[in-house]
């Protein structure tokens, strides 16, 4: 399939020819969920945690005699059934993260990258260069309508275009190593530098 290049300042640059295997695919949901679900589930902390009733700071003499007094028969005050006792079967501190093969990862990947060329939300750019000026980058991005974007550079990613981007809202840059599908799709406009479709097809052939 061909898309169109274009430069920062919104003029033509020819056009490019993107591999049907990573651009052309019908996308699908299930694939792109696991994917998701994977990267937030190893993202997430799991430093959640109770003090059960041997670790909270009660006595642990009993607190009244077992018979005789016409209660229920109780131990210790740190007992789940006590306000401040242990909780019972609470969180602990552990991994939510879980193994996808890398195979399926490149393949949501793929699928990730095909759904915003369906979409018609994929800008192919000539290169992702600046002088490190907020202002004058900003300005190109709002003539070129992104409004919620993330560009994906070559293997490196130019560092007067990463200063000058850090201020914009709504602008991610990643190079093509960083490239993942939570990222894409979380953005309404996926921008690739003719360098990243090189090291994407690269990466994923």
């Amino acid at each position: 399939m061909k898309l169109d290049v274009i430069k920062l300042d919104g003029g033509k640059a020819g056009n490019i020819e993107l591999d049907a295997d990573l651009f052309g695919l019908e996308p699908r949901a299930d694939i792109l969920h696991r994917v998701v679900r994977w990267q937030r589930n190893n993202a997430q902390a799991g430093t959640h945690k109770v003090k059960t009733r041997s670790e909270t700071s009660y006595s642990t003499k009993k607190i009244y005699r077992q018979k005789g007094t016409g209660g229920a028969r109780h131990g210790d005050r740190n007992a789940p059934i006590f306000r401040g006792g242990g909780i019972y079967k609470g969180p602990v501190v552990r991994s939510h993260g879980h193994d996808l093969p890398k195979k399926f990862r490149k393949l949501g990947l793929r699928h990730a990258l095909s759904a915003k060329a369906k979409a018609g939300e994929l800008v192919v750019i000539e290169n992702a260069e600046a002088e490190g000026k907020t202002a004058a980058l900003a300005k190109q991005v709002a003539n070129l309508g992104w409004k919620r974007a993330l560009v994906i550079d070559g293997a490196t990613v130019n560092e007067g275009f990463l200063k000058a981007s850090k201020n914009i809202e709504g602008l991610d840059i990643l190079p093509s190593m960083g490239a993942n599908v939570y990222d894409i799709l979380k953005r309404d406009t996926l921008v690739l530098t003719k360098a990243a479709v090189e090291a994407l097809e690269a990466r994923l052939k």
